[in-house]
């Protein structure tokens, strides 16, 4: 995108919101960078340049500017429609994975050697994998500045930076003022949160249907790990340091977010599994543009437009809980998902809702007694085998994972078909283009508009919604009268 000058060029003229995240502009006379739709008046042409990511501008010597804030726009939805390794990587690097194992540790997650990760994200990026986890760092410390009364030292400790030294050095170099000159100016009236509570909002690219996100949420809640309370999603959260409570509620133009965390060393971790859980980072435009083409879809779209794809932020609980709901209603998947969280789950305290534990991980699962499960066989043994498989790491569902080979050796396993292995990689995984054929809503939906109902010949139909069809999946089951499909009252 930030090779085709024109284009670029136009979407800074028109202030093309769409467009933010997708590539950034920087200005050569001020040396300031902003994302397109800033709504300061465009600079001359001539002296536009175009980046990738805010990385490259940054290690190019522009500072972010302080009216459109570019560093906080909408992650790039190319991370997210990709499978390949610099997609991989982002996504890992997104999830904090640089900063606690360093890129050692990126490139064994990814399987590539260093040199090889390096030389793919700076062909496409512009920048190394530790700029852009230095990128990610000053994001984090500037949302501390702002909406936190924490003491600086504790602002850089908690966005990963390794001394007060370098934490001061980036700021002033990304920001153009000082951790404190900035909490002055932009943190001015705003009450700051205790510590450990963040309050923040969530930008995504209009448009955005909460109906069917939130909807399916609250509909699948596990009761204890999630819940919906006065108009918003709430659960708890599994994450590196600790653990903590995300409470998201939509609203004009963002979703509102409050993250109370054990630790602030996780917040951009937080942050970045509660944009996942609600794919954020999604370009409606182009997938609505895709899906619309189709005459037996395009109604869908008009009705409700921007609808995303409900995921999770934590692929081994969601992969359970798939097992759990082969065959079964949504309320006896809820309900078996909540025995497994009081006999293994970690308690956790809530102050302020109802949320009772976290969802345990497979390694806690395989002490499970499979007679205590209140199932067939068959799907205790399924059940019994996916635990092992993944607490093992046989089967690898995490975000920066491979999803060919994750859906090959989820196939492998025994009891689990078609319809949990594309379940998986639509929600868990994150995989665009991920279709449950079988599944018995989209089935009734495909009859009520005329597509084929057989499996086979669906897929053949879906061919034209490639490779949005995990979206096309969310446009049929709003053909259905289910809760999934609405927010609660």
């Amino acid at each position: 995108m930030h090779e085709d000058r024109q284009r670029c060029v136009r979407a800074v003229h028109s202030r093309d919101a769409r467009f933010d995240g997708w590539f950034f502009t920087a200005v050569l006379t001020t040396r300031i960078y902003c994302r397109p739709s800033c709504p300061v008046p465009p600079p001359k042409v001539e002296n536009m340049v175009f980046y990738p990511s805010a990385a490259a501008a940054q290690q190019a010597g522009y500072r972010a500017c302080k009216r459109c804030r570019p560093d906080a726009s909408p992650g790039s939805p190319r991370w997210n429609e990709r499978a390949d390794l610099v997609a991989r990587a982002m996504r890992l690097i997104s999830d904090g994975v640089v900063d606690r194992e360093g890129v050692p540790g990126l490139a064994a997650r990814l399987g590539y050697s260093i040199r090889q990760v390096e030389r793919q994200l700076g062909a496409e990026l512009g920048a190394g994998p530790l700029a852009l986890a230095r990128a990610q760092r000053a994001q984090t410390a500037r949302l501390l500045i702002e909406t936190t009364a924490l003491p600086m030292g504790e602002v850089a400790f908690a966005a990963g930076f390794g001394s007060i030294r370098t934490f001061n050095e980036t700021v002033k170099e990304v920001f153009a003022l000082s951790p404190t000159e900035l909490r002055d100016r932009l943190a001015k009236g705003r009450p700051p949160a205790t510590s450990g509570t963040i309050s923040l909002r969530l930008p995504y690219r209009a448009p955005l249907c909460p109906g069917n996100l939130f909807g399916h949420l609250a509909a699948t809640a596990v009761p204890g790990v999630e819940e919906w309370r006065d108009g918003a999603y709430r659960r708890t959260l599994r994450l590196p340091h600790g653990h903590g409570f995300a409470t998201l509620r939509p609203a004009a133009g963002y979703v509102a977010c409050d993250l109370a965390l054990t630790d602030l060393r996780d917040l951009s971790n937080a942050i970045s599994r509660c944009r996942w859980l609600l794919d954020l980072d999604a370009d409606p435009a182009a997938v609505d543009a895709l899906l619309a083409e189709d005459p037996a879809l395009a109604p869908l779209v008009a009705a409700d437009p921007g609808r995303r794809v409900p995921r999770t932020t934590d692929p081994a609980e969601f992969a359970v809980r798939a097992v759990l709901g082969q065959q079964v209603s949504t309320a006896a998947a809820r309900t078996h998902a909540a025995r497994l969280v009081l006999a293994h789950g970690e308690p956790v305290s809530d102050p302020a809702g109802g949320l009772t534990h976290l969802f345990p991980t497979p390694e806690q699962l395989t002490t499970v007694d499979p007679a205590t499960l209140a199932m067939p066989a068959t799907r205790r043994r399924t059940l019994t085998t996916l635990i092992g498989a993944l607490a093992d790491g046989t089967v690898d569902l995490g975000i920066g994972g491979d999803w060919q080979r994750a859906r090959a050796h989820l196939a492998a396993l025994p009891g689990i078909g078609p319809w949990t292995v594309e379940t998986i990689a639509m929600r868990a995984l994150g995989d665009p283009d991920a279709f449950v054929a079988t599944d018995l809503g989209i089935r009734l939906a495909a009859a009520g508009l005329g597509l084929p109902e057989s499996p086979g010949a669906l897929i053949r139909r879906s061919e034209r919604w490639r490779p949005w069809r995990a979206y096309a999946v969310q446009y049929l089951w709003a053909t259905g009268d289910h809760a999934i499909n609405r927010m609660p009252a």
